[in-house]
């Protein structure tokens, strides 16, 4: 299998222009338009202490908390403790024994 040098140096040239285009449409879309600024405000109403919202330019989101909810890491670290007994609970009940 013969590659034409000429071909293969004119489709490397037009990828790396792609990539310096791209580069400098980038660096000119953030010098525009800047950092987007996020607003956060958290709702303190009565039955409202646990809604944060984050306002940006174009987007507005809300983020409600269940009050007695348990983060999924936290509930994924305390099984592998209790499988594995290397939790500090399961060693202070072998030392009490």
């Amino acid at each position: 299998m013969k590659i034409d040098p000429v071909k293969w140096n004119r489709n490397a040239s037009l990828v790396y222009a792609f990539g310096v285009w791209t580069m400098l449409g980038y660096a000119y879309y953030k010098y525009t338009l800047g950092d987007v600024k996020v607003e956060k405000k958290v709702v303190e109403e009565e039955n409202r202490s646990n809604v944060e919202i984050y306002e940006t330019k174009h987007t507005r989101t809300t983020i409600i908390y269940k009050e007695d909810s348990v983060p999924y890491t936290t509930m994924l670290l305390n099984f592998f403790r209790s499988t594995n007994g290397s939790s500090t609970e399961s060693q202070k009940q072998e030392e009490e024994k």
